[in-house]
């Protein structure tokens, strides 16, 4: 019989929209450049159509961090010391951690904490995972630093925490940003824990591209589902006809972005934030970054936050990286 699972232990849901809206008034007054919390682009539609995504055949980021997990699972567990519980940042529907709990499960019984701030990801990650045995599931609907925090307040004498941040969502930091996130992760854990950190690894712009504008369209639907959010919970009035979606390599930063580009000059109101947005024909609004590494530049910004590479997996079809990093 699978062992109980619980969800929503914390939330934030009061706080949500006010941050929602503190957030989105202060990205859509930024000058030059227009931009919005890629955070956002999760809400119940969005998280719906981001799991489409990855089963694209031009979106090869899922499928090769799956088949990492799937083939040395035993490996990087067997490389952990006992007991652990496993803690997501970002957990989305959590499929792909399905490999890690399994090979976990068989070796101790398993708390599993997914964090996410989506409390439809969360919602999909019980039905995903719920059932394995052995594994009790307690999610916090909660940004990452936060619910770690409060994974690792509940951490038993002696248990290790093994930390996933996977599906290569640290590209979505600047790099300064990714450093100084993955130091305050540090910060939390205690020598001897683990981090299990997924980049998505330097390829051609073609392919890149494609992975970020797929011939379907539902990379377009998934960012204009971003403006639809606003109208939603913040009674905007964006006209999503008026807006395109725009996929671009920046090879001075190394990385994909997402805008939302205007192709007429339009006013849209936000009672929800007290504002109008005006935007001139061609403008576009910064909705995503998705920065690429190098399997070296990852081992090196783990070691300066205090974490040992103990091994890194490369997957050759799409380069793509997992690198185990041990608290010192």
């Amino acid at each position: 019989m699978a062992s109980p699972a619980r969800l929503y232990t914390h939330g934030v849901s009061a706080s949500a929209r006010a941050d929602f809206a503190e957030d989105v008034r202060a990205g859509l007054t930024k000058h030059p450049q227009k931009e919005l919390p890629s955070k956002y682009l999760y809400d119940e539609v969005g998280s719906a159509l981001f799991e489409v995504i990855t089963l694209l055949p031009e979106y090869g980021l899922s499928r090769a961090g799956a088949r990492l997990l799937k083939r040395h699972a035993e490996e990087i567990i067997d490389r952990l010391p006992s007991p652990v519980a496993v803690a997501e940042l970002g957990s989305g529907s959590g499929a792909k951690t399905r490999w890690i709990l399994e090979a976990l499960s068989r070796r101790q019984p398993v708390t599993y904490y997914p964090i996410d701030i989506s409390r439809t990801a969360l919602s999909r990650c019980w039905q995903e995972l719920g059932r394995i045995d052995s594994v009790s599931i307690v999610g916090f609907e909660r940004a990452y630093l936060d619910g770690l925090l409060n994974v690792a307040s509940r951490r038993k004498p002696g248990e290790r925490l093994l930390v996933l941040f996977l599906g290569s969502t640290i590209g979505n930091f600047d790099r300064a940003a990714a450093a100084k996130f993955l130091c305050e992760v540090r910060r939390i854990l205690h020598p001897g824990d683990a981090l299990l950190l997924a980049t998505d690894l330097e390829k051609s712009v073609s392919d890149l591209l494609l992975a970020y504008d797929d011939p379907a369209g539902v990379t377009a639907a998934f960012n204009l589902n971003l403006l639809a959010r606003i109208n939603r919970e913040l009674d905007a009035d964006f006209d999503l006809s008026s807006f395109q979606h725009e996929a671009r390599y920046n090879p001075e930063h190394r990385r994909v972005e997402m805008h939302l580009r205007s192709v007429r000059r339009q006013t849209a109101h936000i009672p929800g934030t007290s504002q109008d947005v005006t935007l001139a024909s061609g403008e576009t609004i910064w909705t995503e970054s998705s920065h690429k590494y190098r399997c070296e530049e990852a081992a090196r910004m783990g070691a300066t936050a205090g974490f040992r590479c103990e091994a890194q997996w490369v997957d050759a079809e799409w380069p793509f990286a997992q690198s185990l990093f041990l608290a010192e």
